[in-house]
């Protein structure tokens, strides 16, 4: 059935045999397999009258059990491997509750609109819970006490932590790859800054690769483009060693070149310097080139 519906959703659980994985698929039902490392999926029962994907959906896992917890519309369904039942009738359901009565925490977010998603946190086997919410710009991680912390969302841009009680927090970006560094550090790369920085590693050992792949450079008439792309390269990143690597592949093909300006390399030595000294952990700014 998999292999013929294909996976619409799936979600990743972890319980006392292991890493479990539960799908949705194609044909609108639920299988799971409580060990991926045993994969063996089980099927469970059909949800009566559904008709699409259910808006929301996760897997509980208590006791060396396993169940799926869905809405449809206004009514819950719980799943287990021999039978779908009904957990909430209606909107309108009598005191007292089927659901959990037992109140987790009550925190006011500060924010008005609704989050994008909601979903459980835990660590495996651990007995402490959390409820992570997201909007566009922030991820916030709630748990039982007066505190939570949040994480500034933005593009390109991963979570950086600060509890609510802090001061401002500061956005931890990652530094977005440019094409020069996709073409360099690409698998098997035949581009001009590759073979470049391979002939400068190759001269270090003092093996004749060096030169027969600078001639391969020079005879496609590529070499300002590989001091190029080397230079662009090491502003974009992280590792000052890495960015080493690749200024003294530059500066190794400059000396085969007639005419090459100095002034991107001179500056982009600049740069680095002022871009390693605030993201040193005493300063702890990381700034990225571009931001720069």
């Amino acid at each position: 059935e998999v292999l013929q519906n294909h996976v619409l959703e799936a979600q990743v659980f972890h319980t006392e045999f292991g890493t479990g994985v539960a799908i949705l698929t194609g044909a609108l039902r639920f299988s799971l397999a409580t060990n991926i490392d045993d994969l063996k999926l089980r099927r469970l029962p059909e949800v009566p009258g559904l008709q699409k994907p259910p808006p929301c959906w996760a897997v509980l896992s208590q006791d060396r059990v396993t169940v799926v917890l869905l809405a449809v519309g206004q009514e819950l369904f719980l799943l287990d491997n021999t039978s779908c039942s009904v957990v909430c009738p209606s909107r309108h359901v009598p005191e007292p509750s089927p659901l959990p009565q037992e109140k987790f925490c009550e925190f006011n977010t500060g924010i008005r609109s609704p989050p994008k998603q909601m979903v459980w946190c835990t660590r495996p086997r651990g007995r402490q819970r959390a409820v992570v919410l997201a909007w566009e710009r922030q991820l916030m991680v709630v748990g039982n006490s007066s505190e939570c912390i949040r994480y500034p969302l933005g593009r390109g841009n991963v979570p950086g932590p600060s509890l609510a009680t802090s001061s401002a927090p500061q956005p931890c970006p990652i530094p977005i790859p440019t094409e020069a560094s996709q073409e360099i550090f690409r698998i098997a790369s035949m581009a001009p800054g590759a073979l470049l920085l391979e002939a400068q590693k190759e001269y270090e050992k003092e093996s004749q690769k060096a030169d027969e792949y600078l001639r391969e450079i020079r005879e496609q008439r590529l070499l300002p483009e590989a001091v190029g792309q080397c230079i662009e390269a090491a502003g974009y990143e992280h590792e000052p060693e890495t960015q080493k690597s690749l200024l003294r592949a530059a500066s190794f093909g400059k000396c085969f070149l007639d005419k090459f300006p100095p002034e991107g390399f001179v500056r982009m030595c600049q740069d680095l310097r002022v871009l390693n000294a605030v993201r040193d952990y005493q300063i702890g700014i990381p700034l990225t080139f571009t931001q720069y």
